[in-house]
């Protein structure tokens, strides 16, 4: 089909989109679908999500007047056709790349993401403030936001319900149930929901009397009001309980096929003209009109490159490459649980993404996925802990910053012996600002009782882990570490403790220190084979600990040199840097410290290479700031 034959390729806004016939949407929504596998396949993003909702977010582009009515995706990775609708289908094809357009909603990018995300579970919140604020000022705006089932199972959502089902300020909820989120949903609101979508009476009755009373709806604009009553009446006698939204004081509507457009358009329309907080909800396939993406709807959530027309994975994988500091720790926390029955792996709903699922295939009973839900976690972990478990709880770093407040008052004021391992530490890449993980060694470091970590490799990983599950190391313990490789082909080698607070000589030279925390340290390696041929030698330490830190290393270090250089992925504001300045200040020392790291704004997305670039603390800016500091010539 040409472009101008195309319906899609009509719509420059969501204003072009309502000039459209009803039945032209089934037509417009295949054609959406079709071009989101053919960008994601060649440029690699969140697939599964975003195709499963391009009926509901057509319709709701259709029936609602946005930007005017505000719309809020939840998470964001299913708002492609969002974007593409909205004026952004031109420049689809820098989704995620670095200087392009976000993955996420972003509201410095269109007018259309009425509120950034990246994170679970905040939707709710974040209506019910611009419902309010409408309300307030005087504003007739429908406000909607879109949240999948996986992130109604986070603490803030509730949150956000219980107060909206007391505002009274017209909000509606569209919970977008496929019964997954990254992996399989788990828990009791998972159960609850399938209580509600498979009871065959209820849905039977309903559609009945939805139909019947519909007839009459142009008489009695009020007939399908009394129909949803009548439902609430229903939900509590057909399925044996009461109904949860109702009980918070939403006015419940569903369940609903999420596929059949021309209904959405019907229900959203007449949902348009209720007042009050409401919920619909819509059954949606995460993946669909892809087979392979609604069958196996993990691999899919955001597969990498694919061929459009088989739909199947090109692995890009070089086998040359050492294994992620991911599947070390899988394997590695797998070796430990067979020698150690007290230990368990706690993950929010990451299983596959952290590497828990090597675990979990051999010993099911002690891990446990609980979902979106970052401080339960945390304060699980440390229930655990307390009865004489050892839970190494993994967690991604930018979805720590969720539950700081349980590591310190649940797990470090406790001094409890809860191992956070973090995950992505560091820049992650294309997911951008929302997912970096660039803040958790300066936030750990701060807290008392807690020891702070980060391997250079793989095999300090290993040995890491193996070190903080030994009786002797009694408090709470993190380690984090980045995406990507571990560097060491090599790793899985008998397990050997580290001495905590230790740092490791990797060189020694004569012109400066160069002092590295974790993944940042293999630069500083490469850095010091390029300059040997040059004449220029330094002395390299990996801190391996933050905290507590290693003073006697850093003694020696001041003793020596006036010139000094750290090296990091965290932010330089309270990182390593930080704690070599407060070092030598404390200690009276006085040298020249050049800090590399990641400066005091919000990194965007691209490539790590490209960020890590882009922020200065790679083999080429560290060569700079070495060369510049022994007042080398740099040749061109």
């Amino acid at each position: 089909m040409h472009q101008e034959e195309n319906l899609l390729f009509q719509i420059s806004s969501p204003d072009d989109l309502r000039k459209l016939k009803p039945e032209e949407l089934i037509r417009l929504s295949g054609e959406l679908r079709q071009y989101i596998i053919d960008m994601v396949s060649k440029n690699p993003g969140h697939l599964g999500a975003s195709l499963g909702v391009v009926e509901l977010t057509v319709a709701l582009h259709y029936v609602f007047n946005t930007p005017y009515d505000k719309l809020i995706w939840d998470v964001g990775h299913q708002a492609y056709g969002h974007k593409i609708l909205t004026g952004r289908r031109d420049r689809f094809y820098t989704n995620r790349t670095y200087k392009g357009i976000s993955g996420f909603p972003k509201m410095d990018e269109s007018e259309y993401d009425a509120f950034g995300t990246g994170h679970s579970s905040t939707s709710i919140s974040a209506a019910l403030g611009m419902a309010v604020a409408a309300k307030k000022l005087g504003e007739k705006r429908h406000v909607v936001a879109v949240i999948g089932d996986g992130a109604m199972t986070a603490g803030q959502a509730f949150e956000g319900l219980n107060n909206a089902g007391i505002a009274q300020s017209d909000i509606l909820v569209i919970l977008n149930d496929n019964n997954i989120a990254i992996d399989q949903n788990v828990g009791a609101l998972r159960e609850y929901l399938l209580d509600i979508t498979t009871s065959k009476v209820y849905n039977r009755f309903r559609n009945k009397v939805w139909s019947f009373l519909g007839r009459f709806g142009k008489f009695s604009p009020g007939a399908r009001t009394i129909a949803s009553q009548i439902q609430s009446g229903l939900k509590s006698t057909l399925l044996d309980k009461s109904n949860l939204f109702e009980g918070l004081n939403f006015r419940y509507f569903g369940p609903i096929d999420g596929h059949d457009i021309l209904h959405l358009v019907s229900v959203l329309q007449d949902l348009k003209r209720i007042p009050g907080p409401k919920l619909l909800h819509c059954m949606t396939i995460k993946g669909k009109g892809l087979k392979q993406a609604e069958q196996n709807q993990t691999a899919y959530h955001a597969p990498g490159i694919f061929d459009k027309e088989t739909g199947l994975i090109i692995k890009t994988i070089d086998p040359g490459v050492p294994a992620t500091y991911q599947e070390v720790f899988g394997e590695t926390i797998l070796k430990l649980a067979r020698n150690n029955k007290k230990i368990a792996g706690i993950t929010p709903a990451m299983i596959t993404g952290c590497s828990l699922c090597i675990m979990r295939k051999e010993i099911p009973e002690r891990v446990f996925d609980v979902g979106i839900a970052e401080q339960h976690a945390v304060t699980f972990s440390a229930g655990l802990a307390s009865q004489g478990m050892i839970p190494y709880c993994n967690i991604y770093s930018s979805f720590l910053q969720r539950a700081y407040d349980q590591v310190i008052h649940d797990v470090a004021l406790q001094k409890l012996h809860v191992i956070f391992c973090i995950d992505r530490g560091g820049l992650v890449g294309t997911d951008g600002a929302t997912h970096h993980g660039f803040f958790d060694l300066a936030f750990m470091r701060s807290i008392p009782n807690m020891i702070v970590s980060a391997p250079m490799d793989s095999l300090e990983l290993r040995n890491l882990l193996y070190t903080a599950q030994l009786e002797h190391n009694k408090g709470p313990f993190s380690i984090r570490y980045p995406k990507g490789s571990g560097m060491i082909s090599d790793w899985n080698q008998p397990l050997t403790e580290i001495e905590i607070g230790k740092a490791r000589l990797i060189r020694e030279g004569n012109d400066l220190a160069v002092i590295t925390i974790g993944h940042p340290g293999n630069f500083a390696v490469k850095a010091a084979a390029i300059l040997e041929p040059e004449g220029i030698t330094f002395t390299h330490y990996d801190m391996r600990f933050l905290a507590p830190v290693d003073e006697e290393a850093l003694h020696s270090v001041f003793r020596k040199f006036s010139k000094v250089v750290t090296v990091e992925d965290g932010v330089l504001k309270g990182g390593l840097g930080s704690a070599v300045l407060e070092f030598m200040c404390d200690n009276g020392y006085n040298a020249e410290v050049k800090r590399l790291g990641i400066p005091d704004y919000f990194v965007e997305h691209g490539t790590q290479e490209e960020l890590i670039r882009e922020c200065g603390f790679d083999t080429d800016s560290l060569l700079k700031e070495i060369r510049k500091l022994v007042h080398v010539t740099v040749r061109h």
